[in-house]
């Protein structure tokens, strides 16, 4: 081994390598080298005497106690055992070669198209966001489904479940310098931790389209108008798929009969949205700890039970603003064309607590 390359691999040896053959000047006669006594022994040194003897030496100036360099050797590199790595990815998530990636980016391509052709601009925003802005708007109880963690910084963040809470937190940042109404659409990546049923995995992705600023139900029905349109660009009909809306004002005044402060609002939303996951008694036991009344429960809970807007009406009469919107949102469906895709279902309550319409 050439001294360069000796010194490449381990620059500590390159001191105390030396030949065991020396030349004379005179002649080309091999002479041997005598080696010194110090290094002859019968006992089988262990790394940890050899690194004792090279610290020894090192402190008195790298000699040996003849004059020469030190002979000592490092020790060698201790090779570890190498953990086998699991191939698959993490549990919930997916891979998308070449086969899935074509269809995934069509699909995607639809999307953007759609809301291209609904005047919607692109955004998108971080992956990690801070985790008490997922808390704010569904509860403490979110937290056992995030992917949430302390940072080095001591802050608690999340992988987004979801990418409204994100939109709310761009505009209020953005505030004045925002010309309003606003249409923005977005697709990103999404994980939330909970149980994995069919179809559903712990990563997804989640196509947004939303319009802010716009108080009138055309934004609703426009937004039904899109969502239809790209089920029709891929070749879906009503027959296998359809959409149940309601508006957030039924509920609001529903508690306004009984005197329901409006602070509650949010939180009965929250959990009136548990219906179809959690038993009813559970349910009732929750809207009564918020306060309502056993009467104000059974009434409300009668009411998110209609699929009628005339049994609606009926109820809540027809000079209300729910009513008058709902009727408004159907007539405006017939002249978009989409009426046989919708129906009215007084128990959609997803969303209510921070979007201002249906």
């Amino acid at each position: 081994m050439s001294p360069l390359s000796s010194s490449l691999l381990n620059p500590r040896l390159s001191f105390s390598l030396k030949p065991l053959f020396l030349f004379s000047q005179s002649s080309f006669a091999p002479r041997k080298f005598q080696i010194p006594r110090q290094f002859v022994s019968a006992k089988r040194k262990t790394f940890s005497d050899l690194a004792s003897e090279q610290s020894s030496a090192t402190d008195n100036g790298g000699r040996s106690g003849r004059g020469g360099r030190s002979g000592a050797l490092s020790p060698s590199p201790v090779v570890e055992e190498v953990q086998r790595i699991d191939v698959n990815p993490p549990k919930g998530t997916r891979d998308f070669p070449p086969e899935d990636m074509r269809l995934r980016t069509w699909l995607f391509n639809h999307f953007r198209e759609v809301s291209r052709l609904f005047g919607f601009e692109e955004v998108d925003y971080p992956v990690l966001e801070s985790e008490a802005l997922f808390i704010r708007k569904a509860g403490e109880e979110i937290r056992d489904q995030l992917y949430c963690f302390e940072d080095r910084g001591n802050r608690r963040v999340a992988l987004r479940p979801e990418l409204t809470p994100s939109l709310a937190r761009l505009v209020m940042q953005k505030g004045k310098s925002l010309s309003l109404p606003l249409k923005w659409f977005a697709i990103g990546q999404c994980w939330r931790y909970e149980r994995m049923t069919r179809g559903r995995r712990r990563e997804h992705y989640q196509w947004n389209m939303d319009i802010l600023g716009l108080p009138e139900v055309t934004a609703e029905a426009e937004l039904i108008s899109s969502i239809v349109a790209f089920f029709k660009r891929i070749g879906m009909t009503e027959s296998y798929v359809g959409f149940k809306v309601s508006s957030r004002k039924v509920l609001q005044e529903v508690l306004r009969c009984y005197s329901v402060p409006e602070n509650l609002f949010g939180k009965v939303c929250i959990i009136i949205d548990k219906i179809e996951k959690i038993p009813i008694d559970e349910i009732k036991r929750e809207l009564n700890a918020t306060g309502l009344s056993e009467e104000a429960i059974e009434e409300l809970l009668q009411v998110l039970s209609i699929k009628s807007l005339t049994k609606l009406e009926e109820i809540l009469g027809g000079a209300g603003e729910a009513v008058a919107d709902l009727k408004e949102l159907f007539s405006l469906s017939e002249k978009f064309g989409y009426s046989e895709w919708i129906q009215f279902d007084a128990s959609v309550v997803r969303g209510l607590a921070y979007y201002t319409g249906f």
